[in-house]
């Protein structure tokens, strides 16, 4: 359950939602620090969890859902 109703809303612009955007933003930063090489799921989650109060699950679910598919 979030824990802001706002985090639920998308934005008219692009539909994104905060969590999902924030996700997004941190990766592309992370991304250039690396020198555009891939980034860990654990490093990403360290750093997203400085803005948002999400879990280990909560995290895998808004991963999968931006990414758009299932990982085994």
């Amino acid at each position: 359950m979030p824990r802001d109703f706002r985090d639920t809303l998308p934005d008219v612009r692009d539909g994104l939602t905060r969590p999902e955007r924030i996700l997004l933003h941190t990766l592309h930063r992370l991304q250039q620090e690396r020198g555009d090489r891939s980034v860990p799921s654990a490093l990403l989650y360290g750093h997203v969890v400085e803005h948002l109060d999400i879990g280990p699950d909560e995290f895998q679910e808004l991963l999968t859902r931006i990414v758009g598919r299932r990982v085994p």
